[in-house]
């Protein structure tokens, strides 16, 4: 498919051709979710952690003898009913949240996402973003200039997630310029992922000829990985039937 390409000054510079698969993908929120819900989950880090009856100080006499008192019967004074005793069904840092979420679900649920924010008029196509040195007024101004083009205007007013900017390669200047902005993130397009495409309001795709093509290379490199199992697996029947 052909879109329009702007350049940072926010006026149309053509158009350009990109791939089918990244930006004509069917809509798929069952796996856009598992996707989102899984990468949140291993980004996890437990830090909240309770300590059980077992691990709380204290505790190793009986209260009182078992029977004859008219008291409840009680063996320790850390249980968790009792005051400063050990909690139960706490959190526990320990916990692993981590899931398993396959190469291809990553790919398929990113060009989905994309998909979806292509055809909702939120993704915007630049020829290039270039600055001679690291000015974040310099920055201010590109993003004003974008902000002129039409269905893009939050690039501007946004407070929070307006822009994730996707770089084909790592660019330091347009980095450093960018680093103070808290409602745009600067990363390379090979980075980008399902949970980026979704916090952020508008994906702006800089020089979309090489950038497309790196999120085309995602399902791509998954072919060739998944022909070269087959390929190790046929070796290893051959070798077991020999």
């Amino acid at each position: 498919m052909k879109v329009d390409v702007y350049t940072q000054k926010g006026t149309k510079s053509g158009s350009v051709e990109v791939s089918d698969v990244v930006f004509g993908a069917k809509w798929n929120a069952d796996l856009v979710h598992q996707v989102v819900v899984g990468m949140q989950a291993n980004a996890r880090t437990p830090v909240a952690h309770t300590k059980n009856r077992g691990e709380v100080r204290g505790g190793g006499k009986k209260p009182w003898k078992q029977k004859g008192l008219g008291r409840a019967r009680h063996g320790s004074s850390r249980s968790p009913i009792w005051r400063g005793g050990g909690v139960a069904f706490g959190p526990r840092n320990d916990r692993v949240f981590a899931k398993k979420i396959n190469r291809k679900m990553r790919a398929r649920a990113l060009f989905s996402a994309l998909s979806k924010k292509y055809a909702d008029g939120e993704v915007l196509f630049v020829d290039s973003i270039v600055f001679d040195a690291p000015k974040a007024k310099e920055a201010q101004t590109v993003l004003t200039n974008l902000a002129k083009v039409k269905g893009f205007e939050t690039l501007a007013t946004k407070k929070h997630n307006a822009a994730y900017i996707a770089l084909p390669e790592k660019d330091v200047l347009a980095q450093k310029s960018f680093s103070n902005f808290g409602n745009v993130y600067l990363g390379e397009a090979r980075n980008l992922n399902a949970v980026d495409a979704l916090k952020y309001k508008t994906i702006v795709i800089v020089n979309p000829a090489e950038s497309v093509q790196e999120l085309a290379n995602k399902v791509e490199i998954n072919r060739e990985k998944s022909a070269d199992e087959q390929k190790e697996t046929q070796e290893d029947t051959k070798k077991v039937n020999a």
